[in-house]
């Protein structure tokens, strides 16, 4: 009797150590996927572009810019080389220039998904303020060369636009607005942390950091994140350095990323305005908010661009 309980004590021992080893081997397993494929999980780009300026009548210059795996070229080129440079990579995008007269100089930085095909239609919408429009690919996406993005790779091909337009087209800084959404908003503040003198900062539907994003996951609370996350893009650390005009936009029903987490940095940038569009998502602010939209980026350019001199205006908020 006395046996065959310690057997059966010793069977459910062995059972459930059995388990807890699967339980950590599976557990384990799941942080290794987190930690190894995280940009997988961050970053989805298409190489399709289904739509050119042309589709929208717009006229444009075609650009291919090389930048190099561990420094930013700075140079330029109407397309690839022919034999390129095993370093060297290309960034593909549209030069869109104004109608005279220009408001100033646009650089849109998409989100995290598709490519700039799909961001044409609200490019075309600052064109329609006035404003010359640099639209390019990141690294991965679209018709830009390179392996699947990740953080930093991202900031090397959005200083590799930012050279373009300062160096090789001798645009002045303060004529500069960086337009950035979702996770191009990030993207577009790391920038301006860079280059604080350019004249402002549009930031739509973006998030303080990946960490506070991946908080929002329940099931994600279980793992050791501050230690797998390697993607951090955190905006609230590099807002607070900012002291250029910033406008934050949010649609108040964005399912994807909290509109409190453009509250958020609104309240720790010492200049910045906020405009709440009510009851629109992720994608579909502009169409949500019509002309109101149009009218609120064109009042923050007259701000933060002064016309008859061309320097940047810097405002309170």
């Amino acid at each position: 009797m006395l046996r065959s309980s310690i057997t059966g004590m010793s069977l459910i021992l062995k059972l459930s150590l059995l388990f807890g080893g699967l339980l950590s081997t599976v557990y384990l397993a799941i942080c290794g996927v987190l930690y190894l494929r995280q940009t997988r999980m961050i970053f989805f780009p298409s190489p399709y572009v289904e739509v050119t300026p042309a589709g929208l009548g717009l006229d444009y210059e075609e650009l291919w810019l090389p930048v190099a795996a561990d420094t930013v070229n700075l140079t330029s080129s109407s397309s690839p080389s022919s034999s390129p440079s095993p370093s060297l990579q290309h960034l593909h995008g549209w030069w869109i220039p104004a109608i005279a007269p220009e408001t100033g100089v646009l650089l849109y930085l998409h989100g995290n998904g598709f490519n700039i095909g799909a961001n044409l239609s609200h490019a075309a919408r600052f064109h329609q303020l006035g404003f010359s429009v640099l639209l390019m690919d990141y690294r991965g996406y679209g018709r830009s060369e390179g392996e699947f993005p990740h953080e930093a790779q991202v900031y090397e091909d959005a200083e590799t636009m930012w050279h373009y337009l300062v160096e090789t087209r001798q645009i002045s800084p303060d004529r500069i607005i960086v337009y950035g959404h979702s996770l191009g908003g990030a993207i577009a503040i790391d920038l301006a942390a860079r280059h604080p003198q350019l004249a402002g900062l549009i930031v739509d539907g973006s998030f303080t950091s990946m960490r506070h994003m991946v908080a929002l996951s329940p099931m994600l609370r279980f793992f050791p994140i501050d230690w797998l996350l390697t993607q951090q893009f955190n905006s609230l650390e590099k807002i607070r350095m900012l002291q250029i005009p910033i406008l934050f936009i949010h649609g108040t029903a964005d399912a994807k990323v909290p509109a409190s987490m453009s509250q958020t940095l609104h309240e720790a940038a010492p200049q910045s305005q906020l405009y709440l569009v009510p009851d629109a998502g992720h994608n579909d602010v502009a169409e949500r908010a019509g002309t109101t939209y149009l009218e609120t980026v064109q009042q923050f350019a007259q701000q933060a661009i002064r016309s008859d001199t061309g320097i940047g205006h810097r405002t309170g908020r």
